[in-house]
């Protein structure tokens, strides 16, 4: 007799229990936080770790240009160039008016010609009062010669006036002429003094009216530079920008008239953060990107500056008062462009560029450091 068992109840009614939740299903959670934490920690060794190459885009382009100014006043009488044009070292830039530069130079040379004749008048003097001292001294000597002779015949008519032999009247006379005689001596001898005293006079006068003369020269030196100054050449190659001068302008020295701006001179300006020079040294190979066209250009690195921006700054942090702020400082590498490349003749002064320093983790330290300069110790 067969007998029926009744199937067991897998309806699930309340009375049984739910299968337990998979285990599998908080994987997806574990993986993606790991992906996270690796994530960040890639982030932070990037950021942390020192770089190779170290990237600023507070840089443009620059360089030392020169300022024209006129070194004398006067009314501008000739623009000879324009707006970005290019000149040649000793081109003519601008011209002044000369004819009052001229007018000087031409009296100055007037003076220097009068006196140049009073000191040939001198030097005539002092070559003739050799002669004059010598008229001096024969005037001497015919005063003694006769004097020898009066003397003796004043003394021997005294003899014979005094024993009543020779008269009274001819006494007197060799008495008189021995007086005049001695008169004229010394006056013979006073010639000669004057005459020896008056060469180094004159001698004096010659250095004088020479001394005259080299100051003439100067002026003349002075005046024809003057005259030079009226006409103003380009002092470098370069372009002509921030020109502020035009013909009938007066201009007075020192007043700025334009620029000469040499472009195959310039150099970048790369305000690198300070922490961004532990491995820079002077000659490392940089890469210049220039933002108006879009290209690269190779450089290096030409020097570390001896200062940060803030240094020489109008109006510099004072640390001093207590409210000290501890800012990272930037400082401006000069960055020359490497030659030989044609695509730099696009450079312009004030373009803003992107510099990368190839530093290769180099030892900066040791690369600026002179070995020669001892180090002080305490």
């Amino acid at each position: 007799m067969d007998q029926t068992h009744p199937s067991p109840d897998r309806s699930g009614d309340g009375n049984g229990d739910a299968p337990p939740p998979s285990r599998k299903a908080g994987w997806p959670w574990i993986v993606a936080a790991t992906v996270l934490i690796l994530f960040v920690a890639l982030v932070l060794v990037m950021i942390l770790r020192p770089q190779p190459k170290v990237t600023t885009d507070d840089a443009y382009v620059t360089a030392h240009y020169a300022s024209i100014a006129p070194r004398v006043s006067g009314q501008v009488m000739q623009v000879a160039v324009d707006d970005n044009q290019f000149v040649h070292r000793g081109d003519l830039l601008i011209a002044l008016d000369p004819q009052d530069y001229q007018a000087a130079l031409e009296q100055a040379e007037a003076e220097y010609q009068q006196d140049l004749a009073q000191v040939v008048v001198a030097q005539t003097q002092v070559q003739r009062q050799p002669a004059i001292i010598e008229q001096a001294q024969a005037q001497i000597l015919s005063a003694k010669a006769a004097l020898l002779s009066s003397h003796p015949n004043a003394v021997r008519y005294d003899r014979l006036a005094s024993t009543g032999a020779g008269s009274q009247q001819q006494h007197q006379q060799t008495v008189s002429q021995e007086a005049q005689d001695e008169a004229t001596l010394k006056q013979a001898q006073a010639n000669y003094n004057a005459a020896v005293f008056q060469l180094k006079g004159l001698r004096a006068d010659t250095a004088s009216e020479a001394a005259k003369v080299n100051a003439d020269l100067a002026r003349v030196r002075a005046a024809k530079l003057n005259l030079s100054y009226t006409r103003i050449a380009a002092p470098i190659d370069g372009v002509i920008d921030r020109r502020s001068v035009q013909v009938g302008n007066y201009v007075t020295p020192g007043a700025a008239m334009l620029a000469v701006v040499p472009l195959d001179a310039i150099y970048i300006e790369a305000n690198y953060r300070e922490l961004a020079l532990r491995h820079m040294r002077p000659g490392q190979r940089v890469h210049i990107h220039v933002d108006a066209y879009d290209i690269w250009l190779n450089g290096y690195v030409q020097s570390i500056p001896a200062s940060s921006g803030a240094a020489f700054s109008p109006i510099p942090p004072n640390n001093a008062t207590g409210n000290f702020t501890k800012i990272v400082q930037r400082l401006p590498v000069k960055i020359m462009v490497a030659p030989n490349q044609p695509e730099a003749r696009l450079l312009r002064v004030g373009m803003s560029v992107e510099t990368t320093v190839d530093t290769s983790l180099q030892d900066g330290v040791a690369g600026q450091v002179d070995p020669d300069v001892p180090v002080a110790t305490p």
